[in-house]
């Protein structure tokens, strides 16, 4: 019986497609996955680097590329493109089995073969090979190609190795990379296995099982069953792509059992999101009892975890085991079961700090933050707790008077709030916690984890017990955009030797990240288990379009540019939806969203259902992604916001920390973006962006 296999690199290609054209592949397609595949013109490609290579009809102008293993029944959609560019696709590619790995492999053949010469002619005149220490028997262990050691041999430097990596196999690549950058080949190995969907590599491999290896590549290739199977993947091509796990994530997120609280940490786009999704459906899965909370910190957020995590479970028994719940939702709720809690916004809590600061020499900003980050992080109850207190993270010391006139400042706050019947967020958190006497879940599951606010660890701690599998934690201290800095040590949770950093990015093309990477800065992040964070070794294996910085000489002419900018990705087939527009301040953006809808465009604020394009404040993007983004009013005076800046001379610890917050805001906002980033600024640009766009 045959079956219909989507190569992963199909996906993002359907969703590009207009809708004529996707009602035309799906009629191709369906045939395939209703066994009635013998209706279609299989067409052999003459001259073919790989002779399993077919092409079929979409239309006139449109055809599908086709790998159709030598045996058994399965064929898998790899590509649909214009008729040249897929004939093209399809001459060029080979697709093989790692010798040692199992895996599906392809490889740009014929740019091998037009770099070969090339490399003959340089290494004719160097005496030097950059592989010359490594043995051929060594190669071949780390999955080389045999057909490929002769043009591995040529080699002579570093430059001629990166011209290679979108031509090799992901692990053929990583495995040079490693021995050129000194590593062993036990070393080298370690990456290569990092590859893997397995613990251990299969005992025996045969290279000429494309199916067996396709099944062994389930990050690559899905089979699909049938045609429902179908109508679902096509009727979501975007979401559908972004669940995929590639094999670090599958290791981490489908590990039988960790034995306490495991982190996973990486890069934008390096799939940590993803990963906590499986491990939800893995735990949910494995344990039909099981009571799992999956958790993040705004309520998009959430709300984005479960759509997605709508996609990925189809039982819903097992989809009824895991709750979706952001953070501030998780501590009213334990609240409300014993009185209803009035929540104090800003419209409350700000008169409150301007009185209590009124006439000392400290700003309502500053004694918001002692209130936030010391008294309510260590869960204070007293002035003679609070005066004996260590203040880490705090940038100016307090004597024992000093700290005293705080207490009191504070205590006056305190007291209004609760003649108000009204609680801070974090206030809400410790009640919570005070409130749970006894574990409420097996399984917690934290995404977005840098942004956790102490009190919250304190809750979510007591929310599980102690053991196997409590919790995962999923983050980037890169991406923390608001006022939380902790130690999960000091709270009891010790992720260490239970740590994993992910450092491919899937989602962002390189030439995006190589731009939005500078715009973080110099300053070192600080990791939840109290060590440095870098984003060493962190790269996308994609390619594409550099991103554009326009500048303007005022909003109304950076307007009329984005309402162009946007037009023109609709007018090449992106999805409303795919497209998301930000800006760091909200007058920027509710003027953008009025002159998208005067143009025609139907533009709508992130998290809503209705079909148009995308519009939020760089907070509100967080954590999701599109094809396109426009970040738009990137000005000096602007970003960083001069709202959000704690004045050097009051407290310069804040200072920087508020600084490098903003600076990781818009490196967020810029790596939503998978295949396009256009940024612009009216008159002067942010300090942040690099002086070569300006």
């Amino acid at each position: 019986m045959a079956r219909l296999a989507l190569a992963r690199s199909f996906m993002p290609e359907y969703a590009r497609l207009e809708p004529r054209l996707r009602r035309s592949v799906e009629a191709a397609v369906a045939k395939f996955a209703e066994h009635t595949h013998a209706g279609l013109h299989l067409e052999k490609i003459n001259g073919a680097k790989d002779d399993r290579i077919r092409t079929i009809r979409i239309d006139q102008s449109w055809r599908g590329v086709v790998l159709a293993p030598e045996e058994g029944d399965v064929y898998c959609l790899l590509s649909v493109r214009e008729h040249d560019k897929a004939i093209a696709y399809a001459k060029s590619k080979k697709f093989t089995v790692n010798q040692v790995i199992g895996v599906l492999e392809v490889r740009d053949q014929e740019a091998l073969d037009r770099l070969s010469p090339a490399l003959e002619k340089v290494a004719e005149h160097s005496e030097y090979r950059l592989f010359e220490h490594v043995f051929d028997k060594d190669l071949l262990r780390l999955g080389i190609d045999a057909d490929l050691v002769p043009l591995v041999r040529l080699i002579t430097q570093d430059a001629h190795l990166q011209a290679l990596e979108k031509l090799l196999p992901e692990p053929q690549y990583i495995a040079l990379l490693a021995l050129a950058q000194g590593m062993t080949v036990q070393q080298a190995w370690g990456e290569v296995a990092q590859c893997m969907t397995t613990e251990q590599p299969p005992r025996t491999v045969d290279t000429t099982d494309l199916v067996t290896a396709m099944q062994r590549t389930p990050e690559e290739v899905v089979f699909v069953s049938g045609p429902e199977e179908l109508r679902d993947i096509l009727a979501h091509p975007f979401d559908t792509w972004r669940v995929f796990l590639h094999p670090v994530q599958r290791k981490v997120a489908l590990r039988k059992s960790y034995s306490g609280p495991a982190q996973v940490s990486g890069g934008a786009g390096t799939g940590k999101t993803v990963t906590a999704l499986h491990r939800a459906r893995y735990l949910a899965m494995a344990d039909e009892n099981a009571r799992i909370l999956l958790t993040t910190f705004t309520k998009n957020l959430a709300e984005a975890l479960d759509r997605q995590l709508g996609l990925l479970i189809e039982d819903e028994a097992v989809r009824g085991r895991i709750e979706v719940k952001h953070i501030d939702s998780v501590s009213y709720g334990i609240v409300a079961r014993h009185h209803r809690p009035g929540i104090a916004g800003t419209d409350v809590v700000d008169p409150l700090w301007e009185e209590a600061a009124d006439g000392l020499p400290y700003s309502p900003t500053f004694l918001r933050r002692e209130w936030e980050h010391v008294i309510l992080a260590q869960d204070l109850k007293s002035e003679e707790e609070y005066l004996a207190c260590a203040r880490t993270g705090r940038g100016v010391p307090l004597s024992r008077s000093q700290r005293s006139a705080v207490w009191k400042a504070v205590t006056v706050v305190v007291e209004e709030l609760a003649r108000a019947g009204k609680s801070a967020f974090p206030q809400l958190a410790n009640e919570a916690a005070d409130l749970t006497d006894a574990p409420e879940y097996d399984h917690v599951i934290i995404d977005e984890a840098q942004d956790m606010h102490p009190t919250h660890w304190r809750l979510l701690r007591r929310l599980v017990a102690d053991g196997p599998d409590d919790l995962f934690i999923v983050g980037d201290p890169h991406q923390r955009i608001y006022d939380s800095h902790v130690s999960l040590a000091s709270l009891g949770i010790n992720v260490r030797g239970r740590s994993t950093k992910l450092k491919l990015n899937y989602r962002t093309t390189q030439e995006i990240l190589s731009w939005a990477v500078p715009l973080l800065g110099l300053t070192p992040a600080q990791g939840l288990d109290d060590s440095a964070d870098t984003l060493d070794g962190y790269r996308s294996p994609i390619h594409g379009r550099r991103p554009t910085v326009t500048a303007y000489n005022d909003l109304d002419a950076e307007l009329d540019g984005l309402v162009r900018q946007v037009r023109q990705w609709l007018d090449e087939g992106v999805e409303p939806t795919a497209i998301g527009v930000t800006a760091r301040a909200r007058y920027q953006l509710a003027r953008a969203s009025t002159r998208l809808k005067d143009a025609g465009i139907k533009a709508y604020q992130v998290g809503g259902r209705s079909e148009g394009v995308r519009v939020g404040t760089m907070h509100k993007m967080k954590g999701l992604e599109f094809r396109c983004v426009a970040v738009i009013g990137v000005n000096a005076g602007t970003l960083p916001s001069p709202s959000a800046i704690t004045p050097e001379d009051e407290d310069p610890k804040a200072h920087a920390q508020d600084v490098q917050k903003e600076r990781c805001l818009l490196f967020v906002a810029c790596t939503r973006a998978r295949d396009h980033l256009y940024v612009s600024y009216a008159d002067e640009p942010s300090e942040f962006l690099p002086l070569q766009e300006t």
